[in-house]
């Protein structure tokens, strides 16, 4: 996973809300025909936080077949740790090579609760784990270096804070136990500072509407092609980047909107997230029609 793009399907819904198998099977294929080197299912961009545990269930059975060993498939895990340990039971069973642990509830506690957390649901998997350092669950250095050293299944670490300098602490104090992994929304902002310190790689959600251009923009940016990779950022990634920050959940509902402007409809987001309103539709329909040029 240190070398090539990776992304995280949204979760496709049919008409009535409800979870759409078929649609979310093709995503996926599409998806493994499009050059991604791991996908991420039941993830922020998956709005993991709306889908109950039947429907969890179902999405990793169908992502496990359907990608078929293709490329690795990790999913997300969560809230509380008898929920993680229960989905992270799902995902074994279902196949899933791997899981990404997302922050529990949202309760302010100390590091070492976030630590005892995460040591707490990787001790109860035996699957290769990614730790999600965001919002009220950050690990540092040291902590992070503890649950190493205590949990062999404990992978890699993905990004989610944009805090270059504490990241470049980690990866320094840490080493190459882990894969690091960029995790900001739109990563692809802060991807040269992310390359400059040793990540390798990120997950994109533009993927999901624009993976071409999202890919050309990774090779760019991996082979030192400057020219290109400033062309794509300031013509691209800063006008959405840009649009996405007027409203919070635009991180998610953007990208779904994106995917039914490309034809390759997902439904709506599930409350409390809400769909982009039709005059930042019609500007993201823009800024999609005009990235299609730069590829």
């Amino acid at each position: 996973m240190q070398h090539g793009l990776l992304s995280f399907p949204v979760t496709d819904m049919d008409q009535q809300g409800k979870f759409n198998a078929k649609s979310y099977a093709d995503r996926l294929n599409w998806f493994v025909e499009h050059g991604v080197s791991a996908i991420f299912v039941a993830g922020g961009t998956g709005e993991f936080n709306s889908i109950s545990m039947d429907e969890y269930k179902e999405l990793v059975e169908i992502a496990a077949k359907t990608v078929n060993n293709r490329v690795p498939v990790f999913s997300g895990v969560g809230r509380t740790i008898p929920e993680a340990i229960e989905y992270a039971k799902l995902s074994e069973k279902a196949g899933i090579d791997g899981l990404l642990l997302f922050p529990p509830y949202l309760t302010m506690h100390p590091e070492e609760g976030t630590y005892l957390y995460a040591k707490s649901i990787l001790k109860q998997t035996s699957l290769s784990t990614i730790f999600y350092n965001r919002s009220n669950s950050i690990l540092s250095s040291e902590s992070l270096k503890k649950l190493a050293n205590e949990c062999p299944n404990l992978i890699g670490l993905k990004d989610g804070t944009g805090n270059i300098q504490d990241l470049n602490d980690i990866i320094r104090t840490v080493g190459d136990r882990l894969v690091y992994i960029g995790g900001v929304p739109t990563a692809e902002i802060i991807s040269e500072a992310y390359l400059s310190i040793g990540v390798n790689t990120y997950s994109s959600a533009a993927f999901n509407f624009v993976p071409e251009l999202a890919m050309q923009f990774y090779n760019s940016l991996r082979e030192g092609d400057k020219h290109q990779v400033d062309r794509i950022m300031k013509e691209f990634y800063i006008p959405f980047v840009r649009l996405r920050n007027r409203q919070k959940g635009y991180a998610v509902s953007l990208i779904k909107a994106g995917a039914r402007i490309i034809g390759k409809d997902a439904g709506d987001v599930r409350a409390p997230l809400v769909m982009p309103t039709e005059k930042d539709f019609q500007e993201l329909k823009r800024i999609i029609d005009h990235g299609l040029t730069l590829v």
